[in-house]
C-alpha cells in the first residue's frame, strides 16, 4: 500500500525550528517528486518547497527562502523539511506529496502530485 507518513510537527515559539518527516511506503521516494505544501486556516493551499527525482534540484517559496530546506534520505525512504527562524505566519498543516516524475519540481503543480500524507500541524507561538 503506497503511503506517505509526515510527523515532527508541534507547537513551537517564534525563533524556534522544528524538523518535519515524510516517510513513505510502498514506493522508492528517489524516483519522485517530493513537494511540501501547507494550509492555514482560511487561506489556499501553499507549495512551499519541493525536491526533484533525479538530481536533487530544490524549489522553495519566497515565504521561506533562507528559513527552510528541504532534504532526502534514500536510505531511510524519507524526506525531511527542516524549518528555522519560525514566525506565527508559519502555522498551518503541513503536508508532503510524491509524484513519479523525474522532471524539475518546480514545474510540477499542487494538483499534479499522486500521493499525499495526512499532514501534520505546526503552531508557532509564544
Amino acid at each position: 500500500q503506497l503511503q506517505l507518513v509526515e510527523s515532527g510537527g508541534g507547537l513551537v515559539q517564534p525563533g524556534g525550528s522544528l524538523r518535519l518527516s515524510c516517510a513513505a511506503s510502498g514506493l522508492t521516494l528517489a524516483n519522485y517528486a517530493i513537494g511540501w505544501f501547507r494550509q492555514a486556516p482560511g487561506k489556499e493551499r501553499e507549495r512551499i518547497s519541493c525536491s526533484t527525482a533525479s538530481h536533487g534540484q530544490t524549489y522553495y517559496a519566497d515565504s521561506v527562502k533562507g528559513r527552510f530546506t528541504i532534504s532526502r534520505d534514500n536510505a531511510k525512504n524519507t524526506v525531511y523539511l527542516q524549518m528555522n527562524s519560525l514566525e506565527p505566519e508559519d502555522t498551518a498543516v503541513y503536508y508532503c506529496a510524491a509524484k513519479p516524475t523525474l522532471f524539475l519540481c518546480s514545474v510540477v503543480a499542487g494538483d499534479e502530485y499522486n500521493y499525499w500524507g495526512q499532514g501534520t500541524q505546526v503552531t508557532v507561538s509564544s
